[in-house]
């Protein structure tokens, strides 16, 4: 299928290809090999992520503390997991 990129760098995709990925407002897009690649991308909302966490029962603490532990240096984590 061809699409058309405008002279404002627009570019409207086929709906057939639109509804093949379903309903999203968002894609995330790279390049690579000379092709443009578009992986649809659903935005969660502040409160869905909220709920979530209380679902899993993870509280505000737990959530820093998985931040700190990820931002260490990969010797400190190798020695944490032991």
């Amino acid at each position: 299928m061809l699409a058309k990129l405008t002279s404002k760098n627009q570019l409207t995709l086929p709906k057939s290809i639109t509804t093949a990925v379903g309903a999203t407002e968002y894609f995330d897009v790279e390049a690579s090999n000379g092709q443009i690649v578009l992986t649809p991308v659903r935005i969660q909302r502040g409160d869905a992520v909220r709920t979530k966490l209380a679902e899993l029962n993870l509280l505000e603490q737990d959530v820093a503390d998985a931040v700190a532990w990820a931002r260490q240096e990969p010797a400190i984590k190798a020695t944490r997991q032991k």
